[in-house]
């Protein structure tokens, strides 16, 4: 145990130092459509299969199923923001701004080592986020000189980051069953740019209740601590099930921000579940389903619908207004020859935005629904393989009138605004086996 734990804390604290880098994210929500390589190319099924040692992020039962290895991996993300506002009266609120930034490096970590036939410890270092955006200040005018889009100064944006390291173990109850847990150690910075006209602005209605803590106030950051349980087993020797549930990651407040988010800067990681079904018709072929539950409701600052009766910042104050969304996630995998693997999936998910939260998702316009994926396995030895994995999420839309109304006090008056969004991402890992 001891010499476990010392081979395991160098490996973590080194993840951890990569990872703090990792940039936000937008697919299923703010969640990444997958965890591990091999599973982003089976459009991110991952919760019935045990191919690598991304347990901590998935399903923890599966280190004793995956046994001694680790899974190093890195995404080229790339998604496409656009937001528009069209139909104003006044002319200059209207126009259209793209997102600068087009290009994060995502990486991955995962570590699993068996303890004796029927336990296994490991560590799994991932991101989650969803919110960064970075508009120009564009061409409009609010009445009192150049703005930006939602009439501030200057760049328009957020930047929020997720780290979780877990700690995860798995024990077989018999042969063909294991359950296992993973600690969820968690990070994650956050900072707002160009929102001046939402901090009681001269001219403006008073939108917060915490004046100077809304805007451009530099990186805060927040800590906690959550659970994640799983089970898998195999009922029969073609045939793998499993079932993964994290709950609520009850974080910090980002004081530098408590006049913008809901319960003075609260924002937690919300609990989320999944279900999954792994099928080999035959040796070389394997077709897996995931059902998956995000439970944004747990946040208030993610879930409070944007036109609420009352202050930024206060604790039934306005939020982005996101559902909670159900991801559907089928995969195939398809062994060519002994040193070759072939995978392909589609992941299909509710889009949690709907019209009349539109303005403050100008923000973060997690609006996707669909990803088509495909990626490889390669065999380099019998102890190490590289694989790859590609991603295509066609451009999603959502429209609707401009929170704007209310200051120029006319239903309309501040027109329509469009957010939409397009992604793509290419990944490649390495992974030993010892």
């Amino acid at each position: 145990m001891r010499t476990t734990f010392r081979t395991l804390r160098p490996t973590a604290v080194a993840a951890a130092a990569f990872a703090a880098a990792l940039p936000a994210l937008a697919t299923n929500g703010y969640f990444p459509h997958g965890y591990g390589i091999k599973a982003k190319g089976m459009a991110g099924v991952s919760t019935a299969t045990a191919d690598d040692a991304l347990g901590g992020a998935t399903n923890p039962a599966k280190g004793v199923f995956a046994g001694n290895r680790l899974d190093l991996g890195v995404e080229w993300f790339s998604p496409r923001r656009v937001a528009e506002r069209s139909g104003a009266m006044v002319p200059s609120l209207n126009g259209k701004v793209e997102s600068d930034k087009t290009s994060f490096w995502v990486p991955e970590l995962g570590y699993s080592r068996m303890m004796g036939t029927d336990w296994s410890l490991g560590v799994t270092v991932y991101g989650n986020g969803g919110m960064n955006t970075t508009y120009p200040q564009g061409n409009f005018d609010c009445g009192g000189g150049p703005a930006n889009m939602l009439c501030g100064g200057g760049t328009l944006g957020v930047d929020l980051m997720q780290l979780i390291v877990a700690p995860n173990a798995a024990f077989k109850v018999t042969p063909d069953h294991a359950v296992g847990a993973a600690l969820l150690l968690a990070y994650q910075r956050f900072k707002a740019t160009g929102l001046q006209a939402f901090d009681n602005a001269p001219g403006f209605p008073p939108f917060t209740s915490v004046p100077g803590k809304v805007t451009n106030n530099g990186y805060d950051s927040a800590t906690g601590v959550g659970v994640r349980l799983g089970y898998m087993g195999r009922p029969m020797p073609t045939l793998t099930v499993g079932a993964a549930w994290s709950s609520k990651i009850g974080m910090d407040r980002f004081d530098e921000y408590a006049g913008l988010f809901a319960g003075r800067g609260d924002f937690d990681i919300p609990s989320n579940w999944s279900l999954g079904v792994a099928w080999q018709p035959d040796p070389a072929w394997t077709i897996a389903f995931d059902y998956q539950r995000i439970q944004y409701s747990d946040t208030p600052s993610v879930n409070n619908p944007s036109r609420v009766m009352a202050p930024l910042g206060a604790a039934n104050g306005p939020g982005f207004g996101w559902d909670d969304i159900t991801v559907y996630k089928l995969g195939v995998a398809w062994q060519v020859r002994p040193e070759l693997t072939l995978r392909a999936g589609v992941n299909q998910g509710d889009n949690p935005i709907g019209a009349a939260d539109v303005t403050f998702n100008i923000l973060a316009p997690g609006v996707m629904k669909r990803h088509w994926t495909g990626g490889f396995t390669w065999a380099l030895s019998p102890t190490s393989e590289i694989s790859g994995a590609f991603m295509v999420a066609p451009r999603v839309t959502v429209s609707g009138a401009s929170l704007f109304d209310a200051v120029l006090g006319m239903p309309g008056a501040a027109g329509t605004e469009t957010i939409g969004m397009k992604q793509y991402s290419l990944s490649l890992g390495w992974s030993w086996k010892f």
